[in-house]
């Protein structure tokens, strides 16, 4: 893994128009990562609520519906989503992208040690983002 990102990949069992809806709006967002007030339109700022974090500033940086979708994420992070379909299942790439060692984070942790933790987190994550759609659909 190159040290300035933490790369995930997941397969769900479900075609790529029922995987997009989950990582490009805010109602799908919510249902497995955190509550926001996101728009998928390239440009638009919004506001993840980062529970004890309080309030994160975004902006959406790329819809390509139904394959890319990525955003900024406060002041260092940008977050990708990367949609294949194959044989009716999507393949989900994952990158959270920013981290620079001895950096401090917005929430005064250096990125030394919220990057490990962030990674464990992302796995169960995905793994809930994953759960969620093949269970509702």
């Amino acid at each position: 893994m190159s040290e300035n990102q933490i790369k995930k990949n997941i397969v769900i069992n479900a075609p790529i128009k029922t995987v997009w809806p989950y990582v490009s709006t805010a109602e799908g967002m919510s249902a497995w990562f955190m509550p926001s007030d996101m728009e998928p339109i390239e440009g638009k700022e919004f506001t993840l609520q980062a529970g004890p974090w309080g309030e994160s500033p975004c902006r959406v940086t790329e819809v390509e519906s139904p394959n890319r979708f990525s955003f900024d994420w406060g002041k260092d992070w940008q977050v990708h989503f990367h949609l294949w379909e194959v044989d009716g299942k999507t393949e989900l790439t994952f990158i959270h992208a920013g981290w620079e060692d001895g950096k401090q984070t917005e929430f005064g942790e250096s990125h030394d040690v919220v990057r490990p933790r962030m990674s464990g987190g992302w796995d169960g994550l995905l793994e809930k983002l994953k759960k969620v759609i093949e269970s509702d659909n």
